[in-house]
């Protein structure tokens, strides 16, 4: 997978599910930015994939695309 192509996969991800996510929304309204974040990284089916996508995005490091 390209550099360049897991940046698009996240970003459409982030566009088509976390944008407007009700879940979210409630948690952080009922209890707070940090337990609405600690869900979508720890629960959420889509914070999980994006946690993969971003440790691939990781193994190209700094460099060039």
């Amino acid at each position: 997978m390209k550099k360049v192509s897991i940046i698009n996969e996240i970003d459409e991800m982030l566009n088509t599910y976390c944008e407007g996510c009700f879940v979210k929304a409630q948690l952080r309204k009922d209890e707070g930015k940090t337990a609405a974040h600690r869900f979508c990284i720890s629960e959420c089916t889509v914070g999980t994939q994006l946690q993969f996508l971003g440790q691939e995005l990781n193994k190209f490091g700094t460099g060039t695309k």
